[in-house]
């Protein structure tokens, strides 16, 4: 892409996409720093449809499919429009009116999936529409942000841009989902220093660390199969936190530090807030995936919270510490993860 420098700019970006996706890097207290994006999954689509267009599987005109029913879908359609590629998202009902809109507006084909027999649930149901769509359409593309290990690659530019700013990480918190941005990080600013601490931010019901599977209230994060992205030896430790405590801190994020932000980025605030606090002498940065304005009308309405019987409140008494995931409490709990496989967390010493 061009750059054309302006008096009195820095530059004039060539693209939204350019413009918006990397992160703003902001200083919360002492030892708290957050890597805010407007859309963070910009990032990933875009650098995904490079490499593909510079390996040749991607060329003009090819029909892109993918299943995602949050920010990816709006990355990866915005790069599709730009460039003209035309996009087929499978996604489930977690694609509210106004996302849905927005995905169509700019020229993306929606499906929505409602099975939920198959194995992963939702998620399950979605990639196997995903690679029904892909034996109808060869010449298709499919970016599969789950597994492709350009996902986490792209990060390498956030960790540069963390490090020319913040200096030496000793923590990084994140919310997993994919495993793409805490993967992607951890594994750039362990190039310099491997000590770093990662702390991956889940939720209840989600399997990826071994709770099981059920529906969550928080998405976003978490999920119903297991990500190929999602390296569990790269994790120190794993928070679960609920929805009401999430919502709680996405609320204060934007109350105390005027930092409007979505669900995920409440929960990693909450995690990352309570470790800095009790780590001091580190300096922890903590990764804020999306704004607020996509939750207008579900995590910052009052209406719809009340209808969800949700009532966002804080845990001031902190995370339970367990020694496995199948001890995760109701409430906020916390596992020392200490980098091992999943399986050897699941089953300790069986691999012994």
């Amino acid at each position: 892409m061009t750059t054309t420098m302006v008096a009195g700019a820095s530059k004039v970006h060539s693209s939204v996409v350019e413009a918006t996706e990397l992160p703003r890097i902001i200083k919360l207290t002492d030892n708290l720093y957050g890597a805010a994006f407007s859309l963070m999954k910009l990032l990933p689509a875009r650098f995904i449809l490079d490499r593909a267009e510079a390996a040749g599987t991607l060329t003009p005109g090819t029909p892109i499919i993918e299943t995602s029913s949050g920010t990816f879908a709006l990355g990866l359609a915005m790069v599709c429009r730009l460039r003209g590629y035309p996009l087929t998202i499978v996604g489930d009902s977690a694609i509210d009116r106004e996302l849905h809109t927005r995905l169509t507006m700019l020229g993306a084909t929606v499906e929505i999936v409602e099975d939920t027999s198959r194995p992963g649930g939702i998620q399950g149901a979605r990639l196997a529409r995903v690679e029904e769509l892909r034996r109808l359409r060869p010449d298709s593309f499919v970016p599969g942000q789950y597994d492709n290990p350009d996902n986490p690659a792209a990060y390498g530019t956030v960790a540069d841009l963390i490090s020319n700013t913040v200096g030496t990480v000793d923590c990084l918190v994140g919310p997993v989902g994919s495993g793409g941005s805490t993967g992607g990080l951890a594994a750039a600013l362990r190039m310099s220093d491997p000590a770093l601490h990662l702390v991956g931010v889940d939720t209840h019901g989600s399997i990826i660390f071994g709770t099981p599977d059920r529906s969550r209230m928080l998405r976003g994060l978490g999920s119903s199969i297991h990500p190929g992205n999602v390296r569990h030896t790269a994790y120190d430790e794993v928070h679960w936190v609920t929805a009401p405590e999430a919502f709680h801190a996405t609320h204060d994020l934007f109350r105390t530090h005027g930092l409007f932000m979505g669900p995920t980025s409440g929960a990693s605030f909450q995690v990352a807030a309570w470790w800095a606090q009790r780590n001091p002498n580190s300096k922890v940065v903590m990764v804020l995936p999306d704004e607020g304005y996509r939750y207008q009308s579900t995590v910052y309405s009052e209406t719809w919270l009340r209808e969800q019987g949700i009532v966002p409140a804080a845990n001031p008494a902190g995370p339970v510490l367990v020694d496995h995931p199948l001890d995760a409490a109701p409430a906020w709990s916390r596992l020392l993860w200490a980098r091992r496989r999943f399986d050897d967390v699941m089953v300790p010493g069986a691999g012994a």
